[in-house]
């Protein structure tokens, strides 16, 4: 029996049920409600990630991808999500596991998440940043956040600091 009950575990298996639900709402809608939507982003190499290769050459390491108007046959099951996006004009289809997401953004509530990239992980962040991008349009963090010109785009919070040491 061990002493550690695994909260960093649980909390990052909550943060992504959290994902699934919003995007159980917008598949049950077939669109996001309201002004809501998402952009998320994932390791493009993860374990159960599968795009087109040429996707993959392009985004080596990440790509953010945007939930709004222009997607199609959004599914979401337990452990992943599939949808249809279009790039440069033509239609995609990219399955998703959850577990290869790294961060999760509603800028419509300044609401977003931020998970561990593996097990070296240092902790959870809290991401709340304010920076819009068009639906089809995929950007990397760093180029939304020199796109909306603003360099303090958001307020991180990293748990480690209220975690006893």
């Amino acid at each position: 029996m061990t002493d550690d009950i695994g909260y960093e575990a649980l909390t990052q298996a909550a943060m992504r049920g959290v994902v699934r639900e919003a995007l159980r709402e917008t598949a049950r809608n077939e669109m996001a409600p309201g002004e809501h939507h998402f952009y998320i982003t994932f390791r493009t190499k993860a374990p159960g990630v599968k795009m087109a290769e040429h996707l993959v050459e392009r985004f080596p390491d990440e790509m953010t991808i945007v939930v709004q108007h222009q997607f199609w046959d959004l599914e979401v099951f337990d452990g992943h999500f599939e949808v249809i996006l279009k790039f440069n004009g033509v239609p995609q289809h990219l399955s998703i596991p959850f577990a290869a997401m790294t961060r999760f953004v509603d800028p419509s509530v300044n609401f977003g998440l931020s998970f561990e990239r593996g097990e070296a992980g240092t902790g959870q962040d809290v991401v709340a940043p304010a920076t819009e991008l068009s639906a089809d349009e995929e950007a990397k963090p760093e180029e939304a956040k020199r796109a909306s010109g603003d360099d303090s785009a958001g307020t991180v919070v990293n748990l480690d600091t209220f975690r006893r040491k």
